[in-house]
């Protein structure tokens, strides 16, 4: 039944779009809400008082806070359509990937989104080398990139690297960034394929809404550190 599985989420967000086509592949009916970032609904900082924050997934009255943690909960509560490998290796492989991508999009990504002059500069340096290391993991270990691999089902890591290939070309553009993702062979041409999925179609936001939004929350960061 869709209420006994719900997700607080808000519509730009590329942690929110995972845990939506994580459910869709799994074939798991849920009721959505869309969150207002600036005007929390109690239901939020209920669910989620340590960061609150989206995403938040609620299963049978119980929160499970953070994508990669809801990810995991997803696949092993349901468990048709595995996103994940069986061998336990490759598991293993995909989850240290997982954490690379999201601590170089938060920690390092974003942090050159919002930063200025040569601090700016560093930083996406910074953001490049890793840029660099994802677009070897794609060549290397392309088994575990459903769709780099050519195959129709989405996995683990399709769903957790949308947010280097599609969301970060955003984030270079609305902040300004000079690290030129999709010069990136590998990761331009796992893109392609990924953003060209039905399910991730059908989820994906488009560059002409999204593109506003991150400028005008770039505008918001830049104005409120002059003040």
């Amino acid at each position: 039944m869709a209420t006994e599985v719900k997700l607080l989420g808000i519509w730009p967000s590329p942690f929110v779009f995972r845990v939506k086509v994580a459910l869709q592949l799994k074939g798991v009916d849920y009721e959505y809400f869309e969150e207002d970032p600036f005007n929390k609904s109690p239901k939020l900082l209920e669910s989620n008082p340590i960061h609150k924050k989206v995403p938040v997934l609620i299963h049978g009255e119980k929160p499970i806070n953070e994508s990669l943690t809801i990810l995991e909960y997803i696949e092993e509560t349901w468990q048709n359509n595995p996103l994940l490998p069986q061998d336990p290796y490759e598991r293993a492989t995909v989850r240290f990937w997982a954490k690379f991508v999201d601590d170089l999009f938060w920690n390092k990504a974003f942090a050159a989104f919002i930063a200025k002059g040569e601090a700016k500069e560093k930083i996406e340096k910074e953001v490049i080398e890793g840029l660099e290391k994802i677009d070897g993991a794609i060549k290397e270990k392309s088994s575990l990139f459903n769709s780099a691999a050519g195959g129709e089902s989405i996995g683990f890591l399709d769903i957790v690297f949308g947010v280097i290939g599609y969301w970060l070309p955003i984030y270079e553009e609305a902040g300004s960034m000079q690290t030129h993702t999709q010069k990136f062979p590998a990761i331009a041409e796992w893109t392609t394929k990924f953003v060209n999925h039905p399910v991730i179609k059908e989820n994906l936001p488009s560059t002409e809404s999204l593109l506003p939004f991150f400028r005008q929350v770039h505008e918001f960061v830049s104005s409120a550190s002059n003040n």
